[in-house]
């Protein structure tokens, strides 16, 4: 799906990720834009100066996002590329959370080496549900990996020992991310974090896939059978990609432990996993821009979709209701539409577009670059 005039004369232009002059422009525009998007806000450079037209909130929103793309990258990961399923991505990112907490609080150990620390960590935890798969699939492998998002969350919670304190069912205060002796404590500060980190672990998946790792990986999801009989150690690969994925959700829940400042087993449940798997499927799993494109999906849906169609509804409500009952009304529906709108998008999108937007993406590329006379 190249322009016309676009060839390879080695194996190195061959693999290159960027092929034409327009993929370069626009890699380099949305990263300028991602980077300088937070200096027009009301702590950025330009709006201390009185150019803001970004508020705060966004930033926040944006940092969120960041966060859960890190560990849906992850799940593409093993979901994706693998053709693994898993349940427990929320309750691995809590392993990473409470890692990451401890030792810098409890151990004093700086953020900058207590992440990767609780990264692995969570990385070995995610490898012992992982050993599941070498009995078990499809429906059965998704029931061993949602023990973990039960099992994790009520040994957190159970711990009473002194060893290391883990809060209970209160949870933990966090301080803020330290790097170099700067404290990043503002949302300015926690945007950039979170950019860079997300960042760097989309380029290490994006290039992971591209090894004989994830070729592994793309044989075992194509047919698990034909890939064992040429060579390929299935069980292995299996349980790397558990790793790699748990991997994924540590650094995001270490991050975002740093980020919200407290942690408890309340904010990892079932429902945050099904969410993020169901946002991998909505933006399309096994492709690089997959989880972009589904976090992207369901922050506006969270955001402004669901606001936009609670004032509507509110707005054709008959007048006869008294205020508290329109009041009630509105807090039913704050509370309801999230999950009714976003279950409803997901089952549309697997009827009608099952592989995902990043599909369709790939497809309106696809349509634009083979056109006649392609120059780009």
């Amino acid at each position: 799906m190249r322009p016309s005039g676009v060839y390879s004369t080695d194996y190195i232009e061959d693999q290159a990720i960027w092929r034409t002059r327009v993929d370069y422009f626009w890699t380099v525009f949305f990263a300028v834009v991602a980077l300088s998007l937070p200096l027009f806000s009301a702590s950025g450079v330009f709006g201390e100066l009185g150019v803001r037209f970004v508020p705060e909130t966004l930033l926040g929103i944006l940092t969120d996002g960041g966060i859960l793309l890190i560990s849906i990258v992850g799940l593409n990961l093993l979901l994706g590329y693998t053709g693994q399923i898993s349940l427990g991505q929320a309750a691995f990112m809590m392993v990473g959370a409470y890692s990451s907490a401890v030792l810098t609080r409890q151990a004093s150990i700086p953020f900058i080496f207590a992440l990767p620390i609780a990264a692995v960590v969570t990385g070995l935890v995610g490898l012992v549900f992982g050993l599941a798969s070498l009995r078990v699939k499809g429906f059965y492998l998704a029931m061993a990996t949602l023990a973990a998002q039960f099992i994790i969350p009520w040994a957190i919670s159970s711990y009473r020992g002194d060893f290391v304190r883990l809060g209970g069912d209160t949870g933990l205060t966090v301080d803020p991310a330290r790097i170099l002796g700067i404290e990043l404590n503002t949302n300015l500060e926690e945007y950039y974090l979170v950019l860079v980190v997300a960042i760097v672990m989309w380029i290490l998946a994006r290039n992971m896939v591209r090894t004989r790792l994830g070729r592994a990986w793309i044989a075992i999801r194509d047919n698990d059978l034909a890939a064992e009989q040429l060579g390929i150690n299935v069980f292995r690969y299996k349980v790397l990609a558990f790793f790699m994925s748990a991997i994924y959700a540590g650094v995001a829940g270490g991050l975002l432990a740093h980020v919200r400042r407290t942690i408890s087993p309340a904010a990892f449940d079932i429902t945050e996993s099904i969410e993020m798997l169901g946002m991998l499927v909505i933006g399309g799993a096994g492709f690089p821009l997959g989880p972009l494109f589904g976090v992207a999906f369901f922050l506006f849906i969270e955001r402004w979709f669901i606001d936009f169609a609670r004032d509507i509804l509110i707005d054709i409500l008959p007048s006869i209701l008294t205020f508290r009952e329109r009041e009630a009304l509105e807090a039913s529906l704050l509370a309801g539409l999230p999950p009714l709108l976003f279950g409803s998008f997901l089952a549309i999108f697997l009827i009608f577009q099952p592989r995902g937007l990043a599909y369709r993406w790939m497809i309106i590329q696809a349509a634009w670059r083979l056109r006649p006379f392609s120059k780009a």
